[in-house]
């Protein structure tokens, strides 16, 4: 277990400085305000517009940035993409396959009151309400989002460490992995209805992988409460790995023996691996990974190992042959 508790220190670069935002205190004021009153995905190469869709409705009373506030950027000094781009260019495969109406279709789906249940193999099963979930330290950090279709952004999170809700459940020693599910309901999820995917979404992580401090449970993005179609009210962000990883709205959080069974895994074993670390060097069956594209930009960039969080992830794959563990 000491290998599985092991946290590796953020670089000072990753986290955001709170005066590109709103202050804590009146963020999580605000989020606490939304949840109580109104508080996936895969991604094949689509089209490389963004704008002709539905344009995000704000939350009332919060600004909504333009563009990028000077000075918000990655590690890399890449900047973070503007709040239209990353709030309608979104895959969410139970509201719609069309990236550009997720924003639209996502409007009206309800998110309070929200639970999410902790159990399996822990000592302190408990099930949480989003309120509770906050008074988890929230913070503040700038990742690049890298989907398995080559594409990428860079997002400011808001959000709280994974391994900070596994410490107070308590894994016992026979946990190994943590499987994810999000909701399941039709009525809201027009997606859902279909017979193609079998619903509900599923993922999961190596209990190591979710114990890093890289792993954060995303409650809101740009100083706002999460949007729906990113994930409302709790999405999971593991930067090092393809985004269909971090799956949203999230309603069970299980500890198990047995590695869980994931959903594109399931579909498509042998184009969506468990681990689905990004990796230049691995291509998709139907595509290159060796490049993306950063959404907002002309030119194709190289793809970074890792997503470029090598230095401190590495080592979780210390002798495992990632051209075939992928």
């Amino acid at each position: 277990m000491d290998n599985k508790l092991k946290h590796v220190a953020v670089p000072s670069s990753e986290i955001t400085s709170e005066s590109a935002y709103f202050s804590r205190r009146d963020w999580l004021k605000t989020m606490g305000i939304a949840s109580a009153a109104t508080l996936l995905a895969a991604c094949a190469p689509r089209g490389t517009g963004i704008g002709s869709g539905t344009t995000v409705s704000p939350t009332p009373g919060i600004p909504i940035p333009d563009s990028a506030p000077g000075g918000v950027s990655d590690e890399l000094g890449d900047p973070a993409n503007r709040f239209e781009e990353i709030t309608n260019y979104n895959n969410y495969y139970e509201f719609t396959t069309d990236k550009e109406g997720v924003a639209r279709l996502s409007e009206g789906f309800q998110t309070s009151p929200w639970s999410v249940e902790v159990g399996g193999l822990v000592h302190n099963p408990k099930t949480y309400a989003v309120e509770d979930l906050l008074r988890f330290e929230q913070k503040e950090r700038v990742y690049r989002l890298r989907c398995v279709e080559a594409w990428s952004m860079v997002i400011p999170w808001q959000g709280f460490e994974l391994g900070d809700l596994l410490q107070e459940v308590e894994p016992m020693s026979s946990a190994e992995y943590v499987a994810f599910t999000t909701l399941y309901d039709p009525g809201q999820y027009p997606g859902q209805s279909g017979p193609f995917y079998p619903w509900p979404y599923t993922e999961g992580l190596r209990l190591d992988e979710a114990y890093h401090r890289l792993t954060l449970v995303a409650t809101g993005l740009y100083g706002q409460p999460l949007p729906n179609q990113n994930g409302a009210p709790l999405r999971l962000v593991v930067p090092w790995k393809y985004g269909f990883k971090s799956i949203k709205a999230i309603v069970k959080i299980e500890l198990t023996e047995q590695r869980p069974e994931t959903l594109w895994n399931t579909i498509a074993p042998g184009e969506y691996g468990f681990y689905s670390n990004v990796n230049p060097g691995v291509d998709h069956p139907r595509w290159s990974q060796a490049s993306e594209r950063r959404i907002g930009e002309l030119n194709r960039r190289a793809t970074l190992m890792f997503n470029g969080y090598s230095e401190e992830v590495a080592s979780l794959y210390t002798g495992m042959d990632l051209s075939v563990d992928y």
